[in-house]
C-alpha cells in the first residue's frame, strides 16, 4: 500500500493552483476538467509520486470543517522542508503570511502559514 494522493480543501481552485505552483514551487500534475470543478493535483520535486489534490470545499460539511479547523488554528496539512529559516524568508518575501516565526520544539522546527485558500499549512524541519 502506498499514499498516492492526499487532498486539501480550497475555496478557489484557480487561486490555489497559482499559490501552490507560483509561490510554493510545486508543479501541476493533473488539471482535468470535470465540468463545474477540476481534478487538480500538484506535487513537489522531493515527494516522488505523492500528489496533493486541491479539492473544492463546496460540500457544506467540507466548508464547515475547513472553517472550523482554520478558526481553531489547526493546520490542514504539514509540509517538510530542509531549511525552515530559508523557506520562511523566501515565502515571507513573496507576501505569505505566517502565524509565527519558526520555533524549535523538541528538536523539531515549526512554522505555520496561511495559504490564502482557507488553510493553515505547517512547515516542519526535522
Amino acid at each position: 500500500m502506498d499514499i498516492k494522493t492526499a487532498s486539501i480543501f480550497v475555496a478557489d481552485q484557480g487561486k490555489a493552483l497559482t499559490f501552490y505552483t507560483d509561490i510554493l514551487g510545486f508543479r501541476k500534475i493533473n488539471d482535468i476538467d470535470l465540468g463545474e470543478f477540476r481534478w487538480l493535483t500538484v506535487s513537489s520535486d522531493g515527494s516522488g509520486e505523492t500528489e496533493l489534490l486541491l479539492e473544492p470545499n463546496v460540500h457544506p460539511a467540507a466548508k464547515a470543517f475547513q472553517v472550523a479547523i482554520y478558526d481553531d488554528g489547526i493546520p490542514a496539512t504539514v509540509f517538510h522542508c530542509d531549511d525552515i529559516h530559508d523557506e520562511f524568508r523566501r515565502l515571507s518575501a513573496q507576501g505569505v503570511s505566517f502565524r509565527e516565526l519558526p520555533t524549535e520544539n523538541g528538536g523539531v522546527w515549526l512554522a505555520t502559514f496561511d495559504d490564502g485558500c482557507g488553510n493553515w499549512i505547517q512547515l516542519v524541519q526535522q
